[in-house]
């Protein structure tokens, strides 16, 4: 019932003297935030359950920046819908004959907007000397993504196999349990044709084409799906290095992540002298950065991730965009084939110049009408908990995102220059960290880990270790 949503919305808008522009089929989230900035429009609205089941549909609003809009923004929107008692509220108009007074977004946005993301390519020459021989398989999960994915592939010069199963717009997702390209199972069907074609990797976008999952063959040959922490690293390592022998890697330059994103980010940004933002979990406070520094001419956007399989180049939206990032990623395959090493090969690499990063979350479930109040009273627990030692470990600092407020063991205090949120960060050597928070979205509370070692099982072990410890204070 997505369409009829769209169209009711846009109606009620009309209804009341607001001009209303609607696509006129199926469009990803991050087509919808650049339609806000390209047609010069007040705000967007996106009717989207993403990769949730079909019953949780949910209405996302977008500022005339294209971002979602901002915590204090929406608390403004809420003091109105809350002074409206009744769906009969003579406030609010719905008139008959308004059809003629919503415009229907055509077919000249869709080319502004692929010819816009086309500019971002950075290995055009290396795209053109390999794309046609390179072999991936795309699915866009019964979602908004398989239009636009593979229309900007195809205008680069790559063929990909698609999973014609999961081709179909289907509120049902009925050949997957959850369309979340974050779950190795969600890409299950394209691994399968990809070994069947003998394909060089795997990727999916989620239902609304925000966010990107993908497989590669690792050094024995096989599928391997990386997370989007991994994902991340390598499209930011590709891209400031392509950057930097292209001559353009602006002095001024930034990049964003989530605070929770792992902490790996922070040791390539600095060897490319490159400043690095954190944020709270939530695109929209990536926006705000652009917002902040690039629309004001302070700094320059380079890219933007967050290790739930987000991410964004350009300014063209402020959302993340995972034709884009399907895009970029085609492109850094093509760059690595012609320079003949793998993207696996490559991550092993970035492993090896700054340590091997383990990055993970764990999750504790709750449930029942109190579940919101229960994580937030553990939050609250843990903040009045005076500890300086995790299984052996110094902690360095502790950030206090509530507060905005970071603590060092000797007692000294600085303010963290970040949007406030109720989380816990505990600072750890060598850039590692554990962030304690609860979900935005689901009743879970959410510890995150991120831990550096000399190699893999190193990180690992420390890991574990970490773990226990923490869990035991938490308890």
């Amino acid at each position: 019932m997505s369409y009829e949503f769209a169209k009711i919305a846009a109606y009620t808008l009309s209804s009341n003297g607001i001009k209303a522009y609607l696509f006129d089929k199926v469009h990803p989230v991050p087509m919808l935030s650049f339609a806000v900035r390209k047609l010069h429009c007040i705000a967007g609205i996106m009717i989207t359950a993403s990769h949730n089941p079909k019953e949780y549909n949910g209405y996302k609003v977008y500022g005339e920046d294209g971002a979602q809009m901002s915590p204090e923004a929406t608390a403004e929107v809420v003091k109105y819908i809350n002074d409206i008692k009744s769906p009969l509220f003579e406030g609010v108009l719905f008139k008959d004959g308004v059809k003629k007074r919503v415009k229907e977004i055509g077919k000249k946005v869709d080319v502004a907007y692929y010819k816009r993301i086309k500019k971002l390519i950075l290995s055009p020459k290396e795209i053109k000397a390999v794309g046609k021989t390179i072999k991936p398989v795309y699915t866009p999960v019964h979602g908004s993504g398989y239009i636009p994915v593979t229309t900007v592939l195809h205008e680069l010069g790559i063929d990909p196999y698609i999973v014609k199963e999961q081709t179909d717009p289907d509120s049902e997702f009925s050949t997957v349990n959850v369309p979340n390209p974050e779950y190795k199972e969600t890409l299950s069907m394209g691994i399968s044709l990809a070994e069947e074609k003998k394909a060089d990797m795997v990727f999916g976008t989620d239902p609304d084409c925000d966010r990107l999952g993908v497989a590669v063959r690792d050094d024995k040959g096989e599928f391997v799906v990386l997370s989007g922490n991994q994902t991340g690293i390598l499209l930011t390592d590709y891209i400031l290095s392509r950057l930097k022998e292209k001559k353009k890697l602006n002095k001024k330059g930034f990049l964003v992540k989530s605070f929770v994103t792992t902490g790996l980010v922070k040791k390539i940004a600095d060897d490319y002298g490159v400043e690095l933002f954190d944020v709270p979990v939530g695109f929209k406070y990536i926006g705000e950065k652009i917002k902040q520094y690039d629309d004001t001419g302070k700094k320059k956007f380079i890219f933007a991730f967050e290790e739930s399989c987000g991410y964004l180049r350009g300014t063209h939206a402020r959302d993340k965009d995972a034709v884009v990032a399907s895009m970029l990623f085609a492109e850094m395959f093509c760059y690595y084939s012609y320079h003949g090493i793998s993207v696996y090969e490559k991550l092993n690499e970035i492993y090896k110049k700054f340590g091997y990063a383990f990055d993970t979350a764990v999750s504790k479930n709750y449930s029942g009408i109190s579940a919101m109040a229960e994580m937030n009273a553990a939050v609250d627990k843990m903040r009045t908990t005076d500890v300086w030692e995790i299984a052996g470990e110094n902690i360095l600092a502790r950030r206090d995102y509530k507060t905005l407020e970071r603590k060092t063991p000797d007692g000294k205090t600085e303010s963290v220059n970040c949007s406030e949120t109720n989380a816990l960060y505990y600072e750890l050597s060598n850039g590692s960290f554990i962030c304690l928070r609860p979900s935005g979205t689901e009743p879970k509370l959410k510890v995150y880990y991120s831990v550096t070692g000399e190699s893999k099982e190193a990180a690992e072990e420390r890991f574990n270790k970490l773990k226990a410890g923490f869990e035991t204070l938490l308890n």
